[in-house]
């Protein structure tokens, strides 16, 4: 899973013109001022002071709201303030976030006017239904149309999927991948649905009428997505939300070592496909992997480890230099 840096600047609400059934962004991003010139001037001095400060492979990102569809004059004080650090060399580029009704020819011409290089799109879902059911306000349509657009106009395209939406089942997520595969994007983040106060999920939930995925369940689903990914050219940059505040969260599958967690799941699929491939006898065996993926083999917990422990393998882990898992006795 590639790693973007970014100088993140939220913008919370102002740009949505709906509330969808999942959002409060208060939440998400621990904020409810609208940002400023000034916002995105200490941001990025602070980050540009870091030792191992990267200016080639770090992005000015205004994330957590509409970004297109907020008042066009802070759109472009936010942006020209952005654009300075663009035309100095202090940032590689400006990345936006925004709906995917949020896009058409005028607004990319003024993106690509201030030094916006990459555009993510939230669709969340391809699937009508679900996305009716979660107050999106937009269809899948809508996606294919948005990313067309941006991919004609030379942007870098992002797209957001979330996973255990109301009304969704893992069967539609992971065709709503398949989906997003066929518009191939240059990156995607996979974001679990989270149970946050003040949202129509909430109501849902005390009504009895949505059940958020536990971390189980979401990281089996997500590590099925990663597998399917690394056949495909596409970059996941995030799985999971970085944080949420512990005073608006309710329940769902949010842990801090979410990616990780997915990442382990992947191996250990890897590990027992190469196990059924070579006939490997039940007993003692040792892994291999990659320098680097020692603690994603073993597991959250030695949740692996405990795994093959169950169908009858005592695995021993070690770090080699090698692309692959490699497994002997």
């Amino acid at each position: 899973m590639s790693k973007a840096g970014n100088i993140s600047i939220f913008v919370p609400h102002v740009g949505c013109p709906n509330r969808c059934s999942f959002c409060n962004q208060n939440t998400i991003t621990g904020r409810v001022l609208v940002p400023t010139k000034k916002d995105v001037q200490n941001a990025v001095s602070i980050a540009a002071e870091k030792a191992d400060y990267d200016p080639k492979n770090t992005e000015l990102a205004f994330f957590g709201g509409s970004f297109t569809m907020i008042d066009k004059a802070l759109m472009e004080e936010l942006l020209f303030a952005g654009y300075e650090y663009v035309k100095k060399g202090i940032v590689s580029g400006i990345r936006i976030s925004t709906r995917p009704d949020g896009i058409n020819r005028e607004i990319l011409s003024l993106l690509r006017k201030y030094g916006v290089t990459a555009i993510e799109l939230g669709c969340q879902s391809m699937d009508d239904g679900v996305l009716k059911k979660n107050l999106r306000g937009h269809t899948a349509a809508d996606v294919y149309n948005a990313s067309a657009l941006i991919k004609e106009f030379g942007f870098s395209l992002g797209l957001q999927l979330m996973t255990g939406l109301y009304g969704d089942t893992d069967e539609k997520a992971l065709e709503s991948l398949e989906k997003i595969i066929q518009i191939n994007p240059d990156t995607l983040r996979i974001y679990p649905t989270l149970l946050l106060k003040g949202t129509y999920l909430e109501r849902l939930y005390l009504n009895g009428e949505y059940k958020p995925q536990c971390i189980d369940e979401s990281a089996e689903l997500v590590s099925k997505m990663l597998l399917r990914l690394e056949e495909t050219p596409i970059k996941v940059i995030r799985v999971g939300l970085h944080t949420v505040e512990k005073d608006g969260f309710i329940a769902g599958p949010w842990h801090p070592a979410f990616g990780e967690i997915c990442e382990s799941l992947v191996l250990r699929e890897k590990a027992l496909k190469l196990i059924k491939e070579q006939e490997i006898p039940k007993g003692n065996i040792n892994i291999f992997v990659p320098r680097g993926c020692l603690s994603k083999m073993i597991g959250h917990k030695k949740s692996n480890i405990e795994f093959f422990s169950k169908i009858g393998y005592n695995c021993r882990v070690y770090e080699d230099t090698i692309e692959g898992i490699v497994i002997n006795l």
